[in-house]
């Protein structure tokens, strides 16, 4: 959200909080949470960068592509392993593994 309008949401009397806090999360929490967002972004990136839909990334895990949907979008029904060996399987190194854990530390730093 934009700062000028998180001031004029503010302002007319409004309470912001972040997801965190919205959720009550704890510290360790919410670092999983964003580790599992990264994963599954890192995910998409490494599929469309190879030009894989989400139906050949699926063939190529012996799975469907509703479930590689589910992995793009962060779903929590969907286990970390799987999210893992669909980045593997769409190609991915472990050097963008990496990166994309990078960017997201940075970003929060």
């Amino acid at each position: 959200m934009s700062p000028t309008r998180l001031k004029r949401l503010q302002a007319a009397g409004w309470k912001t909080s972040s997801v965190k806090g919205f959720l009550r999360l704890s510290d360790e929490e919410a670092v999983l949470v964003e580790l599992r967002l990264s994963l599954a972004d890192a995910v998409k990136a490494s599929r469309q960068k190879r030009r894989l839909s989400q139906n050949g990334l699926a063939q190529r895990m012996g799975s469907s592509q509703s479930r590689v949907a589910k992995m793009e979008s962060g779903d929590p029904s969907v286990s970390l392993d799987l999210i893992f060996r669909a980045f593997f399987a769409s190609g991915g190194t472990r050097q963008e593994l990496q990166r994309a854990f990078g960017a997201k530390e940075k970003l929060a730093a």
